[in-house]
Formats: structure tokens, sequence, C-alpha cells
């Protein structure tokens, strides 16, 4: 039975090693540092405001997990869900666990959009996000990456 569920305080040692497949594998531009892992976890116990994470099961065995962020679009109109990344176990892919999620996903109400980056030789990955409706978009994303450790803002908000 395909599954996926809520991650727990418990799946902590599987959730990293899953999140160090993901980040040594072809489908990132490069590695993170493990403390962004951490603080990400970290992030995630406390509180599921704007991040979740699921943990894909095939016959109750773990083999994945997909991680989420949600902001307010004025774009779109409404929340905005990012896949920020997604992870399936090599010896799992093909067996409809990502096409599962997606469905669920697009059944949510109040999701005005879903979003998703990939690598452009990603082609896979492309093909499966195509086949869900997911289209590309005609612009570029630029990033300015924060001098100061970006982990500290809770404690600053605080």
């Amino acid at each position: 039975m395909k599954n996926f569920r809520p991650i727990t305080p418990d799946d902590k040692a599987l959730y990293l090693h899953y999140v160090d497949l993901f980040y040594h594998s072809d489908a990132v531009e490069a590695p993170v540092p493990r403390s962004h892992w951490e603080a990400t976890f970290r992030e995630l116990m406390r509180s599921s405001d704007y991040l979740k994470c699921y943990i894909f099961e095939d016959a109750g065995t773990p083999c994945g997990f997909v991680l989420l962020s949600k902001t307010f679009s004025q774009e779109a109109g409404g929340v905005c869900v990012t896949i920020e990344e997604i992870f399936i176990d090599e010896a799992f892919r093909g067996r409809g666990l990502a096409t599962a999620f997606f469905a669920y996903l697009k059944s949510l109400p109040g999701i005005a959009r879903l979003r998703i980056e990939v690598e452009d030789d990603n082609a896979g990955a492309k093909r499966l996000y195509e086949r869900m409706g997911f289209r590309l978009l005609p612009y570029l994303q630029m990033i300015i990456e924060s001098p100061q450790d970006a982990h500290s803002i809770n404690e600053t908000e605080k």
C-alpha cells in the first residue's frame, strides 16, 4: 500500500538519511550543510505554519520524503505551496507515490498555486511534473544569500 504521513519527532534519523541522499544526488545544484537540515527539522517540529514534511511509505516501508513551504501569493491570489524537496528511494520510484501525493495536494482546499523547482537536466522529473499539470514559467529566479545566520530569525522574533 502506497502512503505518505506527516513527519514526527521519531523520524529525525530517517529524515536526515533521506535529506543526505537527496543533497548528494543529481537533483540538486549543490550540497547543503547538515546544520541546515537540522535547523529545518527543528522548525518542522516547532510549527507547521509555513513548513510541512511528509514521509513516503510503501507497504509500511519508509522510502522518501517531501518538504513543502507555504506563502501567500498576491500574483496567485492566495496560498502558494512550494514543493521544496521531494525524494523517493530509487528502489521505490515508478510505483505511483509521487503521483498519489500530487493528487492529494491538488485536492486540498485553499491552495491557489503549487510550485516546484527542477534542474534543467532532470528529464524524468520534468516529465513527471508536466504529467501532473505543472508548466514552465517564462522567467528566471534570482536570489541573494544572507551573510548572517538565517537560523537565528526565530530567536530575534521572540
